[in-house]
């Protein structure tokens, strides 16, 4: 993967973008499906030549995009740097986890092989992400609490659909690091990164 601030810019997008998804269940039990459909997809995306085409083009990721800029040139909003940081930090955990990932690899692809049967956004296959999720990621410490109205937490399908964003979370957190992203990168390239996500929004048309 190329270590370039447009990717790691990209990664970052990601992140936020799933993790406000995430954020929008928990609260509402809405979020937008085109934005959800974009992250999970890039769950399958296992052999992209580029952060861009992990995410079918840097305009599906406007959402994602839009709160980066907000983050990095007023930050205020606090839940969403949690939920940021958390996907960050076990993201390096798991990277460290041979069998976790082997075990993950091993269930995207038997995903992939369903598509034919159960598209990506298909309940079936959310609750597959969601199991992968629970499985493995889940194992680590510490783990994402998320925030929100029990009336929505509570609904086996929001649930799925939560811990299936926090895995695509999880793969933007990837990216983040394969592209060369660490903590000190977002203290010394903070302008560059916002410099890129503008440069980015400019170009979506």
């Amino acid at each position: 993967m190329p270590q370039t601030d447009h990717d790691r810019t990209i990664a970052l997008a990601a992140i936020l973008q799933a993790a406000d998804l995430v954020r929008g269940i928990a609260r509402r039990g809405q979020a937008n499906l085109e934005d959800v459909d974009t992250c999970l997809a890039s769950l399958l995306k296992i052999d992209a030549t580029s952060s861009g085409d992990v995410y079918g083009g840097t305009d599906h990721l406007q959402s994602g995009l839009r709160l980066l800029e907000q983050q990095l040139g007023n930050p205020r909003d606090m839940e969403l740097t949690r939920y940021a940081v958390a996907l960050l930090g076990l993201e390096r955990k798991l990277s460290r986890r041979t069998d976790l990932l082997q075990a993950i690899g091993a269930s995207l692809e038997d995903i992939i092989r369903n598509l034919s049967h159960f598209p990506v956004n298909h309940s079936n296959t959310v609750a597959r992400f969601a199991d992968i999720y629970l499985k493995n990621v889940s194992t680590l410490s510490p783990r994402i609490m998320v925030n929100g109205a029990q009336v929505y937490l509570n609904n086996p399908e929001n649930t799925n659909r939560i811990r299936a964003l926090l895995l695509a979370g999880i793969r933007a957190a990837t990216l983040w690091r394969q592209s060369g992203g660490n903590r000190l990168t977002l203290l010394l390239r903070r302008n560059a990164l916002l410099r890129e996500t503008r440069a980015l929004l400019a170009g979506i048309v």
